[in-house]
């Protein structure tokens, strides 16, 4: 990654510049007070209506929220930082903004709700018998260290805010395929497995997707990895030529770049079992599409969400920019976010704005009391289902990978846009 990291180098001396000269022309005096304006990108997950106009009610800020693809998010706020304020999106894409001086480090003293963050991005485990997973654990990329590098060793100053997460894996339509067993009979080898071949679709972030065909082939038994969060040139290319194989006889139906795009392929029939993020599942559910979440034998895929700032906020944004951040963790948007199958970092303060169905639905990973809805408002959950997988602590201690960016991204990355065409 030297290259990709010294184009970056030059970005952020590009950058610096910019913002120098923006503070060389900024007026001396300010006699009224504006509404400020903060520009959001990240993704469709948690750039939601919703939650833009309550924020912006509750604050007294302007919101502009900018959705996109993960690739093309990636690619935008590392290469322009002067394109956003704020940037929502998940752990992995930490190296590359640090790397590239696209983001700037957070203060702990400024985040009102630091010391409520429950262990798992300070520590990496929930509780002593947590399973870490391999790859990049949030932990590990958090704390800015007096070297100007990233590590788990605890300082006052982050990479990111922690706020939503969960763990992924896939998902299947039962009305085609023979439920599974929690843990014991559901495998990441089905994603591979001859039997669905054709109504296969995998998640077009090659960051997340190449884990998911990862683990699909060492469950299967067609590869092994010595450190599947850490791919080596050989192994990539074993992978790789595995995945054009099943590509050529017809294996996958679609590779989707939305979570819209994902239900689809579930609603049409395109699919039967693909990659999916919770609030898919929650709507196909709410659809009528009998949607299980697997709960792999072989851990999940986690994730992390990530709010960073960019290296180039003024000090009048980053003010707005931090009260934006600490309203994510009030409550509100805990409990919102909660009804579409994620989790927040301090879940304890949204606890009071669910309703106990929810809670214990959600949380406890407990029969639901009653019909529970999605933040589309359609029913999700219908009364008496069990979460699959479990409580919260039973998930998140389940952890077989973390979305990562490896040493070799380039070369997977070429490697994964050559699966797409070929």
């Amino acid at each position: 990654m030297s290259s990709l990291f010294d184009r970056r180098g030059f970005l952020r001396t590009l950058g610096a510049g910019v913002a120098m000269s923006a503070v060389a022309v900024k007026a001396p005096y300010v006699y009224s007070k504006k509404t400020i304006t903060l520009r959001v990108m990240g993704t469709h997950v948690t750039l939601q209506e919703e939650l833009r106009q309550r924020a912006m009610k509750e604050l007294g800020i302007n919101l502009e929220f900018y959705p996109m693809g993960d690739a093309a998010l990636l690619q935008k706020a590392a290469s322009d930082p002067s394109s956003f304020d704020l940037y929502e999106h998940w752990s992995d894409s930490i190296n590359i903004l640090w790397q590239a001086g696209s983001i700037q480090p957070l203060d702990t003293d400024r985040l009102r709700y630091w010391n409520e963050i429950n262990n798992l991005t300070k520590t990496g485990k929930l509780t002593d018998d947590s399973q870490i997973g391999a790859g990049d654990a949030p932990n590990k990329i958090i704390y800015v260290q007096p070297d100007g590098s990233l590590g788990a060793t605890p300082s006052k100053q982050l990479s990111f805010m922690p706020y939503v997460h969960n763990v992924d894996s896939f998902g299947y339509n039962t009305q085609h395929i023979q439920p599974g067993v929690a843990y014991e009979t559901e495998s990441w080898a089905w994603l591979l497995d001859e039997s669905n071949r054709g109504k296969v679709g995998l998640v077009n972030a090659p960051t997340i997707g190449i884990f998911d065909v990862a683990l699909s082939a060492q469950a299967q038994g067609l590869m092994t990895f010595d450190d599947i969060g850490n791919m080596s040139i050989a192994e990539i290319d074993q992978l790789f030529e595995i995945l054009l194989t099943k590509k050529r006889q017809g294996h996958f139906s679609g590779f989707w770049s939305s979570v819209p795009q994902s239900v689809e392929f579930m609603k049409t029939g395109r699919v039967t079992i693909q990659s999916m993020f919770s609030p898919a599942v929650s709507a196909c559910r709410g659809q009528g599409i009998p949607v299980v979440y697997a709960a792999p034998k072989e851990g999940y895929r986690a994730w992390h969400g990530v709010m960073c700032m960019s290296a180039n906020a003024s000090e009048e944004v980053k003010d707005a920019a931090y009260e934006y951040m600490n309203w994510w963790l009030s409550g509100y948007p805990g409990a919102f976010i909660a009804r579409q199958g994620y989790y927040i970092s301090n879940p304890q303060r949204s606890r009071d704005l669910m309703s106990q169905a929810e809670w214990d639905y959600w949380y406890d990973g407990q029969q639901a009391m009653t019909d529970l809805k999605g933040t589309d408002g359609n029913v999700s959950v219908r009364a008496g289902e069990l979460r699959h997988g479990g409580s919260y602590v039973k998930r998140l201690s389940n952890i077989a990978v973390w979305n990562t960016v490896m040493q070799n991204y380039d070369y997977s990355l070429d490697k994964w846009y050559e699966l797409l065409n070929a």
